[in-house]
């Protein structure tokens, strides 16, 4: 099933029952513009968010992640969630909502060898791998997949094979990233498994904290508290995963916010600055310089 719009919960007679009971029976695609989205808490199926334009706010787990242009969620099957954008802001977004069995059929084939679906090719798995629910830089190869499938939805006339098509190719690279979770989980500085697991969690909380906060003062007890680490556990295993400290990766979002607004506005140095949490002009230009090579109006001549 394929939707232009996102629904308005808030409209008199609106009937959830009816509308979420569809995701048990299809694949669902919202490919929509909005200028108020907004959902309450609901379980939900496995799902993919990206937007193209304007942020959009999840609520998981007692945490608000932002989702931005150039990121993706996945958001796992039976994960409660609430959802919001802010009000008067265009949001252009995309979501794909998988059918379990179609999901599960998909994600089977990719994670087991070709004898094993030679001997049995139409047994479904028995179940849906578990995703970590944290915010993930499109890569190209993703980009220009999602591209197709928007490409495909916008001819005249939803045609269902050809959508699953493309929501099959999609699964294969969400696949992709779970693979690498796992490879970066394995950095956490802990003996058994299910420790390292836990752990990874929450430093993605605390690193989707940072991503999605990124222009509010943010220190140390606070990420911690938010990520449920010590302080010295935050810095200790941040490190180790991301191969970066907690304050390296804010003033890397920071700088890179920056950049974006150099490129896309005419928003003056200072305004820049402090949307972006520099609330001293001067230090953020010696640290815009020291990352990029040059001056942010220098930077914003050059493009």
């Amino acid at each position: 099933m394929y939707f232009t719009s996102l629904p308005d919960h808030t409209a008199p007679g609106f009937d959830e029952t009816l509308h979420f009971s569809r995701f048990k029976k299809s694949n669902i695609i919202f490919n929509a513009v909005s200028n108020n989205s907004q959902c309450d808490e609901h379980i939900g199926c496995l799902s993919f968010k990206t937007v193209f334009s304007g942020e959009e706010w999840y609520g998981i787990n007692n945490h608000q992640v932002a989702l931005r242009p150039g990121q993706f969620l996945v958001l796992n099957n039976d994960q409660p969630y609430a959802c919001y954008s802010n009000k008067g802001e265009t949001l252009k977004v995309l979501s794909l909502f998988f059918k379990e069995a179609f999901a599960a059929s998909v994600l089977r084939n990719a994670m087991v060898t070709e004898a094993a679906l030679l001997d049995d090719p139409f047994t479904n798995g028995e179940k849906i791998p578990e995703f970590y629910q944290s915010l993930h830089n499109l890569p190209p190869a993703l980009q220009n997949r999602l591209s197709a499938l928007v490409s495909t939805l916008d001819n005249p006339g939803y045609d269902d094979m050809l959508a699953d098509e493309q929501l099959v190719l999609i699964l294969h690279h969400l696949i992709e990233t779970l693979k690498a979770d796992t490879r970066q989980l394995k950095n956490v500085q802990a003996l058994k498994p299910a420790t390292q697991k836990e752990v990874y969690k929450r430093l993605c909380i605390a690193k989707d904290m940072l991503q999605s906060s990124y222009m509010h003062h943010l220190d140390l007890p606070a990420i911690g508290n938010g990520a449920c680490l010590s302080v010295p556990q935050l810095v200790r295993q941040f490190k180790a995963v991301f191969h970066i400290t907690p304050h390296q990766y804010l003033m890397q979002i920071r700088l890179q916010r920056a950049a974006e607004k150099l490129q896309n506005s005419n928003m003056p140095t200072h305004e820049i600055a402090w949307q972006c949490g520099f609330h001293n002009t001067s230090a953020f230009c010696r640290a815009f310089r020291s990352a990029y090579g040059l001056q942010p109006l220098a930077f914003r001549n050059e493009i």
